[in-house]
């Protein structure tokens, strides 16, 4: 029988390619990005207040108009990809029936982990749980401050924002990207997972602009990370060392973690992002098994069953966003979360997708969705467990609750044993998560504007990744993190328009992998039975 073949994917990997000076970009997809990604620089420089004005107000009116349709896709998102593990489509390998993966289970799942949202849980983790119980900006279903039901309502909130939703959205978004890619042979970029709605005209100016939002989300997303993570550092590194935390200290952090990034880039996934997620991996474990055992291991081992059923029985009422009572953190949280992740999904799931060929539907959901979630639990009960613990036993400076969030972990970790060790081991813990994600942004972001090539030249993948540590430290060094903190209100009010391209690319996934199952398996199927 002849393969079922996709309307026009007659589209080659760097079909419509340009070469110069050593370079081999998709035209116009590279020169746009360039232009507009330096154009935004000039204006947030030369207009710093209206630049912070005007995408501040494009955040909080995507927000709070749309909150609705980030709710209602985000739930969407999770049912699709459960319905697709336990559905016969799960079956469908990656790259075909004989492919195997690149990668080992360990390793790619590292990278999964690291590229996913491995950041946000070493500051997240502690800051977040306090945060909720101590109604530093609202709580979670009007639940009352510093009591009981506060800490249930608090870890189960914590859980929602990183557990199934957020992960549902990547692995949308990767498995999409990856099927196209390696079952369909298109381009490894967003548009080509279109093709069964738009066909030809994702070679046109739609399939460019949806290519050029993805590039200018994930630079602006990364640059902003990159500078509010150095921001965060430099304070770390003035609480435990007494260092200066000045302009020129989070500087200094932004160019050495774009130089080691600029060489892990240049030694590619094995040699690079690969070596520094499985480090990440070690020091993360040996950090979350210090907690775990300085802390308490029967407080864990209890808080592990109880912040699963805070989680399970807060997950309903927090999806649900009709008449709430809580919309000062509903919109300040949830809903910010949800068009950030969103807004990471082009990169996050790019790269998801540039790791996993060779992985069945159902073992990609299972790992992208499911294990993340159970690790997520695991390292929540531990960081956000003693955090809770210390808060409500007035132990420490938590007690007070949140001041500066990026102090909250090394507050925490100040009333364990080895607070100095520990915390020093959470720096260096937090800057190789910011070159992960440099690097595996930077990769991602040269995928494609390269047309979707894997073997564009090396400097190209070198001139993203210093072009975000330059806009980091330019913005950082120009306007303050109230310059960064704009960038990021860009960055998330992309994620609005990026629903509704997530929301056709649900439909655009389950028409092809329908198709493929019923080509490579009914088909085999029925042969069976009649021999």
């Amino acid at each position: 029988m002849a393969r079922i073949q996709d309307q026009d994917t007659d589209y080659k990997v760097g079909q419509d390619n340009a070469q110069l000076m050593g370079l081999d970009f998709h035209n116009p997809v590279f020169p746009l990005s360039a232009i507009l990604i330096i154009a935004f620089i000039v204006y947030a420089l030369v207009f710093p207040e209206s630049a912070s004005t005007s995408l501040v107000a494009a955040r909080g009116w995507s927000i709070n108009h749309f909150d609705w349709l980030f709710m209602i896709a985000g739930n969407l998102f999770v049912l699709f990809c459960l319905v697709l593990i336990f559905l016969p489509l799960g079956k469908i390998r990656l790259g075909g029936k004989n492919a195997k993966p690149e990668y080992s289970l360990h390793s790619w799942f590292a990278m999964l982990f690291a590229a996913g949202m491995g950041i946000g849980l070493m500051f997240w983790s502690v800051a977040e749980p306090v945060a909720y119980y101590t109604d530093w900006y609202g709580t979670p279903l009007n639940a009352a401050a510093n009591t009981e039901s506060g800490a249930s309502a608090a870890m189960g909130a914590t859980m929602f924002h990183w557990g199934l939703h957020p992960w549902a959205i990547y692995g949308v978004v990767g498995l999409a990207i990856a099927f196209f890619a390696y079952n369909r042979n298109l381009p490894m970029t967003l548009r080509a997972a279109f093709f069964p709605i738009l066909g030809r005209h994702t070679r046109g100016w739609i399939g460019h602009t949806i290519d050029i939002v993805a590039v200018l989300a994930t630079i602006f997303g990364l640059a902003t990370s990159l500078g509010l993570g150095a921001s965060q550092a430099a304070g770390g590194l003035h609480y435990l060392f007494g260092i200066p935390n000045s302009i020129g200290t989070q500087i200094a952090i932004i160019i050495v973690v774009t130089i080691i990034a600029l060489i892990s880039v240049w030694r590619g996934i094995d040699g690079g992002v690969k070596l520094l997620s499985n480090l990440n991996m070690i020091m993360a474990i040996a950090l979350l098994l210090f907690v775990v055992i300085a802390g308490s291991t029967t407080l864990f081992i209890n808080g592990l069953f109880k912040t699963t059923i805070d989680y399970v029985s807060h997950i309903i009422p927090l999806s649900n966003w009709i008449g709430r009572d809580d919309q000062t953190w509903f919109h300040g949280w949830t809903v910010f979360y949800w068009a950030w992740w969103i807004s990471w999904s082009p990169f996050v799931g790019i790269f998801i997708a540039r790791v996993s060929k060779g992985r069945t539907v159902r073992e990609f959901l299972t790992a992208v969705l499911l294990v993340p979630t159970c690790v997520t639990i695991v390292w929540m009960t531990a960081f956000g467990g003693n955090a809770l613990h210390q808060t409500t036993e007035g132990i420490g400076q938590l007690s007070n609750g949140i001041g500066d969030v990026s102090l909250a972990m090394f507050q925490m970790l100040e009333n364990l044993p080895l607070s100095g060790i520990t915390s020093s081991l959470a720096i260096v813990l937090v800057l190789v998560f910011f070159i992960t994600s440099s690097d595996s942004g930077s990769l991602v972001i040269d995928k494609i504007t390269a047309g979707g090539k894997t073997d564009a030249p090396k400097q190209q993948r070198v001139f993203w990744a210093a072009l975000v540590g330059i806009i980091a430290g330019i913005l950082l060094a120009g306007g303050g993190t109230s310059a960064l903190s704009a960038l990021q209100a860009g960055a998330v009010a992309t994620g609005l328009p990026f629903t509704v391209v997530l929301l056709f690319m649900c439909f655009s996934l389950f028409k092809g992998l329908s198709q493929e199952y019923a080509q490579d398996y009914l088909n085999v199927n029925a042969q069976t039975e009649v021999s």
